[in-house]
């Protein structure tokens, strides 16, 4: 065996928070494994499959259920991949990201003015991303998130990724380009699925103003220097606002990839009561 193979590559514990942001500020995106024990982690699991047995069953508001994120919005009364906002309907969701040591890691991430994304921008978001026949969900093309918002003052960010279910080739699996968050990637003026970009964007954004190497593809591609990251159970995926990142499909129907997910932000928080902006698909 290659002695040099790393198969926990940007794995940290909570308390080895000095070489988790230098790990990050280098690659965008970092680990941290040990944090949720397997009692909140079942919490977890238990009161997010709760909510979305609710969504499906209609017994809570549209707020908590729609179906922008899906490929096939058809499936959606038949099979919940999404429950938005579910920091409203989890009580260990909300606890998980109050820990002090998760924030005191976003805060040397991001700065001390980091805040949660809770009450807007779909809150934090409960991802049921099975395949199967009954599954509304497929993949995610490359895009790095501030695509999705780029009229917006709210960047830089981490987002935050807790996982249900360990992921793998079989059930699908984070696919990213180490460094690319230094890059000033452009905003999607030119869209795969022909959503409007508004006028307002920002060109282009990102930690430094290099421009990218190479165009971002539109969809699925192998990308010079991408690698795959697998994570176990319980692990809390963090990667920068500005990386580029897309999600490989499962090749096992029967699999499960289940996590919760979204973004703590370190721009100007959105007015109360001003338009979402959501350019969906920014780069599939």
């Amino acid at each position: 065996m290659n002695s040099s193979f790393q198969p926990d590559i940007g794995v940290f514990t909570v308390d080895e928070a000095e070489a988790l942001a230098g790990f990050y500020r280098s690659n965008g995106f970092a680990t941290v494994r040990g944090l949720l024990d397997e009692s909140t982690i079942a919490a977890i699991e238990r009161e997010c499959v709760e909510a979305q047995h609710r969504v499906v069953a209609g017994e809570l508001p549209s707020r908590y259920g729609s179906v922008v994120f899906l490929d096939d919005a058809a499936k959606a009364q038949k099979f919940g991949n999404y429950v938005e906002y579910v920091n409203e309907l989890a009580p260990s969701v909300r606890e998980a990201l109050a820990d002090p040591r998760l924030r005191a890691v976003i805060r040397a991430l991001i700065g001390e003015t980091a805040w949660l994304r809770d009450g807007d921008g779909f809150g934090v978001v409960y991802q049921d991303a099975r395949p199967g026949r009954e599954s509304g969900y497929s993949r995610i093309g490359w895009h790095s998130d501030w695509q999705s918002s780029p009229s917006l003052d709210i960047w830089p960010s981490t987002a935050f990724t807790i996982h249900i279910d360990a992921t793998s080739p079989a059930n699908g699996f984070l696919r990213v380009v180490p460094g690319s968050h230094l890059w000033s990637t452009p905003a999607p003026f030119h869209n795969i699925n022909d959503v409007p970009v508004p006028d307002t964007a920002v060109p282009a954004r990102g930690w430094t103003d290099e421009p990218p190497p190479f165009a971002m593809p539109l969809g699925f591609d192998k990308v010079p220097g991408e690698i795959g990251v697998y994570l176990e159970r319980g692990d809390v995926l963090l990667h920068d606002g500005y990386l580029w990142h897309s999600a490989a499909r499962a090749t096992d129907d029967d699999t499960s990839r289940r996590h919760v997910r979204g973004g703590f932000f370190a721009g100007a928080r959105p007015a109360v009561g001003a338009a979402d902006e959501f350019v969906k698909n920014a780069a599939r």
